[in-house]
């Protein structure tokens, strides 16, 4: 019977965490320029946002809606029991890294109908979900989908699955909610004031 594994050397958890993070940067060297100002466009003209995504990514659109609130923004997360329903001059804002998910597409024609505009962050800007998004914005990272499709690099990717799109669209979250709270002239104390004390 073989011993079990022991832990990962520092030196090679470092050097992973460095390969990692240079693919991150390597996404963001590729990611449009208009990307923040499209951003606090649609989300300083909307009068409600609401937010939506499946798995991991779902878990980086809360984040988000809650760093939203933060700025002061009327923001709310799809399924939650307190989210209102969207209608004209709302936004709901998506995530769909590989092109499309069924409910992804789904809730983007729900708003649509109901006149709410539709912004999708997605890797594959003509999947299915950008067909039916009024604002596509691009985070060019390996997702699932690259896999699935066989995609070949140079080396294997260091992150395993979604999650160099996933991480990625973490931090571009946070990069872009700074852009908007500098468009407002907010300061750290103001963003820390809308922060829960029910913890």
């Amino acid at each position: 019977m073989s011993a079990p594994p022991g832990p990962v050397p520092q030196t090679d958890l470092t050097l992973l965490a460095r390969r990692a993070l240079a693919e991150v940067q390597r996404v963001f060297d590729a990611v449009p320029t208009d990307v923040p100002s499209a951003f606090v466009e649609e989300v300083l003209a909307a009068g409600r946002v609401a937010l939506y995504g499946v798995g991991r990514e779902g878990l980086t659109m809360r984040g988000l809606a809650m760093r939203l609130y933060h700025a002061g923004i009327q923001a709310s997360v799809v399924g939650d029991m307190s989210a209102p329903p969207v209608a004209a001059g709302d936004l709901l804002i998506v995530s769909a890294g590989p092109g499309g998910f069924s409910t992804v597409d789904a809730l983007l024609g729900v708003a649509r109908a109901a006149g709410a505009r539709t912004l999708l962050f997605t890797a594959q800007p003509h999947g299915s979900a950008a067909r039916l998004a009024d604002r596509v914005l691009t985070v060019p990272a390996r997702t699932m989908a690259d896999d699935h499709a066989g995609a070949t690099t140079t080396a294997p990717p260091t992150l395993p699955m979604g999650s160099l799109y996933e991480l990625s669209l973490w931090l571009l979250g946070d990069l872009l909610i700074a852009q908007l709270a500098a468009r407002q002239n907010l300061s750290p104390e103001q963003l820390c004031a809308r922060h829960t004390n029910l913890e």
